[in-house]
């Protein structure tokens, strides 16, 4: 199926070879790391200045969360009332590519949108001061903070084994099912939390994309207020919260294994795998499914495994003393890391079906309808070619890498207090950031030989 299609489609014609790349690569963390240990001394991104612009009216969020409401439940009625075939449904390409990478690809260029858009707190927002004005509502519990952003972390893991390791992920009715229980999930969490602190911290999307939407070069404030800023700086001023690690490293292993599963490497095991399941009794497709959900739980794993290390080799600075401290300090580094390998397995998926996105919405039921004109309209693969996809996805890794390498040195300096500290403690950062880049590479050029 096109929508699932998340590999590239067609072998890049590339001047050099793909190793070369990777060295490439190598050497640009390297040269970044010199760079900022020779002419960055002092902590700096915490208290950049920012502009700011103006504040958007109260007005046009109620119409954003308007709209958000009225498109998430147009995506659930055409995955229910519509058409099975998942290629003529509007409800899988619509999740799949418009919202689950259209949304963090927008939030890398303009911020946290999805906080405006994001149909469950519209709602909640909406009942919440219907109920000030009536006097029917209890004060919301407070929100545990040893828990943190834990329940978004499981969140976005079990989405993961929807999209990745579920035989039936494309198919529009299932979908609109788990699309209207995360719904009443977050309806009831923001009932007993309140609305704010339970999209903070157990909204698996809000929470990752807002992540993300801190890379942008816009912000907005608390109350509103629009600004600009240096691009990714946002990042260093997150608040620090349980669970923001294992989110983004549930974000960064899933999108690895997307791009390994269908790999040489992974295949054989899964096969392995899924023998093993079927003489215990299980059928070949729950075997399989079995198997595709052990390699996802093997990915995040082993990106949490490298994260480890890499905390390991730092000697904790007696700001951050233990090692849960100092991996929540650096947490905000793995941001990048998460958005680059995002849009560097996304982008091509992006650029391809998410031209099925008009005629889907001109017939989004899949019967025949043209509602604006519309519904004839066909995917021009030229518009872009693999060779440029690999740039961009090369760019998108490097520069991801590049800016966690710049996070994590600008809080080194203010945990260790000296420049020579900082960049001693951040060698093996390094090493992280380089592992990294090459495991993402790797992942691409295989996609792109499959």
């Amino acid at each position: 199926m096109l929508v699932l299609a998340h590999g590239i489609a067609g072998r890049a014609d590339l001047p050099i070879p793909e190793s070369l790349f990777a060295a490439a690569a190598a050497v640009v963390l390297v040269v970044s790391f010199v760079a900022l240990a020779l002419g960055w001394s002092k902590p700096k991104l915490a208290g950049l200045p920012e502009r700011r612009l103006f504040v958007l009216p109260r007005a046009a969020e109620v119409v954003l969360g308007a709209l958000g409401v009225f498109v998430f439940f147009l995506v659930v009625y055409a995955g229910i009332a519509g058409t099975d075939l998942p290629n003529e449904n509007l409800a899988p390409t619509a999740v799949y590519v418009g919202f689950w990478v259209g949304v963090p690809f927008a939030s890398l260029l303009f911020g946290n949108v999805f906080s405006l858009l994001s149909p469950w707190r519209a709602v909640g927002r909406a009942t919440g001061w219907a109920g000030s004005r009536l006097g029917a509502l209890p004060e919301p519990l407070e929100y545990p903070e040893r828990i943190g952003r834990l329940p978004a972390a499981v969140g976005l893991f079990a989405f993961a084994i929807c999209e990745l390791a579920w035989a039936r992920p494309g198919e529009p009715g299932p979908l609109a099912i788990l699309m209207l229980i995360y719904f009443v999930i977050m309806l009831v969490g923001m009932s007993l939390y309140g609305v704010e602190p339970w999209v903070r911290n157990a909204d698996a999307f809000g929470v990752l994309f807002g992540l993300i939407g801190s890379l942008a070069p816009v912000g907005r404030d608390p109350d509103g207020r629009l600004f600009l800023r240096v691009p990714f700086a946002g990042a260093a001023k997150n608040p620090l919260a349980t669970g923001t690690v294992a989110l983004l490293i549930v974000a960064v292993g899933s999108t690895g294994f997307d791009g390994a599963r269908e790999g040489a490497v992974f295949n054989p095991l899964a096969k392995d795998m899924q023998s093993f399941f079927v003489d215990l009794g299980t059928t070949v497709g729950l075997g399989l499914e079995l198997a595709f959900t052990i390699g996802l739980g093997m990915a995040v794993a082993l990106v949490g495994a490298i994260w480890a290390v890499g905390m390991a080799g730092m000697k904790p600075p007696e700001s951050a003393p233990s090692r849960r401290a100092l991996g929540l300090a650096f947490a905000h580094t793995l941001i990048p890391i998460a958005a680059g390998y995002l849009v560097a397995h996304y982008f091509s998926l992006l650029a391809y079906s998410g031209q099925n996105l008009w005629p889907l919405i001109n017939d989004p039921l899949g019967d025949g309808s043209d509602l604006f004109g519309g519904a004839s309209a066909g995917v021009d693969y030229g518009v872009v070619s693999a060779t440029a996809i690999w740039y961009v996805q090369v760019g998108a890794l490097v520069a991801g890498h590049v800016a966690a390498l710049v996070l994590a040195h600008d809080r080194a300096l203010e945990l260790y207090g000296s420049a020579r500290r900082a960049t001693r403690s951040q060698i093996v950062m390094l090493i992280l950031m380089i592992a990294f880049t090459c495991v993402g590479l790797w992942l691409l050029s295989a996609a792109m030989e499959s």
